[in-house]
């Protein structure tokens, strides 16, 4: 049961644009108002002042149990390995008290609520909203850890599944393929003179800022297509929902991350971990490619994979 003695810290990714991390504080605020009697604290993965590691001297502080939530959609590399030493490491200077690790939110049927009302929204909005001309285009973040790419791909299919659309494809942002203009390209071809992108982001940041210059560009592109662009959804009431069963004492009860105990995890982190320094104070003027994760595109099947 909750008490006062637990801390629940929500582990964002971070942002190099400000106003990103600034949301998921605000969210954090929210969700402080619908638990009123919890300890909610936030910390970030990378690009904020406060990361992992001060992150968890301050949930542990003063409590015997700290709830690390990723607050992320995929589970890719961050997930799988950097979250896991950083609790073993917090373990260690924090031997009395008990570090728990949830899963992250994943791709159930929550967010599959979420993208589809965004879906609804955008055709909406349309001249002409025939799912028949209608391309619909699921943009995420992208990893080169195919587990992650897998679980926007699954909802790919599942939102075709439940719509009438003749086309529904995913695209990246970055790390990993195909890109957003590349499968524009290819529904324009098969004859879509509508397109929905849905972002499939939780908060702002630089990415989405990016998405919507590319969506401008297209436009001039293509003036005989019409484009309608959805929005980030971290403050939709499903997430609050996700978080609350997340927080659940059913859920926590045998709780691992996402190769949590992994036989795997210790070869794949020692390259994936050298040159990161997520886990340290403050600072975020670090850059680094995510191209190491594709080293733990190992088949999960030995880890506990619980769906949404």
């Amino acid at each position: 049961m909750t008490n006062s003695k637990t801390t629940f810290l929500l582990a964002g990714h971070g942002s190099r644009n400000r106003e990103g991390n600034d949301e998921i504080e605000r969210f954090a605020d929210q969700w402080r108002q619908k638990h009123p009697d919890w300890r909610i604290e936030v910390c970030f993965i990378e690009h904020a002042d406060v990361l992992l590691n001060d992150g968890l001297d301050r949930a542990a502080n003063g409590a015997e149990r700290v709830v690390l939530i990723p607050f992320i959609l995929n589970a890719a590399g961050h997930v799988k390995m950097e979250l896991p030493a950083a609790i073993e490491t917090a373990r260690e200077r924090h031997p009395n008290v008990d570090f728990v690790v949830t899963r992250h939110l994943g791709m159930g049927r929550e967010i599959f609520d979420v993208l589809q009302k965004q879906l609804d929204r955008l055709m909406k909005a349309l001249d002409v909203p025939d799912p028949q001309t209608t391309g619909v285009i699921l943009l995420g973040r992208g990893s080169s850890d195919a587990g992650a790419n897998g679980e926007l791909a699954r909802m790919a299919r599942w939102i075709f599944e439940e719509n009438d659309h003749e086309l529904v494809d995913l695209a990246f942002t970055g790390v990993t393929w195909p890109r957003l203009e590349t499968v524009v390209q290819r529904q324009v071809k098969l004859g879509m003179t509508q397109i929905c992108v849905v972002p499939v982001y939780l908060f702002t940041g630089v990415l989405i800022e990016r998405i919507g210059a590319q969506i401008e560009r297209l436009k001039q592109q293509y003036p005989q297509v019409a484009f309608a662009l959805g929005k980030h959804f971290g403050f939709e009431p499903e997430i609050f929902a996700i978080l609350d069963r997340r927080a659940s004492d059913d859920e926590l009860e045998g709780s691992l991350l996402e190769c949590d105990g992994c036989k795997y995890r210790e070869a794949a982190e020692e390259e994936h971990l050298h040159d990161h320094s997520h886990t340290a104070t403050g600072g975020c003027g670090h850059t680094h490619a995510h191209q190491d994760h594709a080293n733990h595109a190992h088949d999960h099947s030995h880890c506990q994979h619980a769906k949404s």
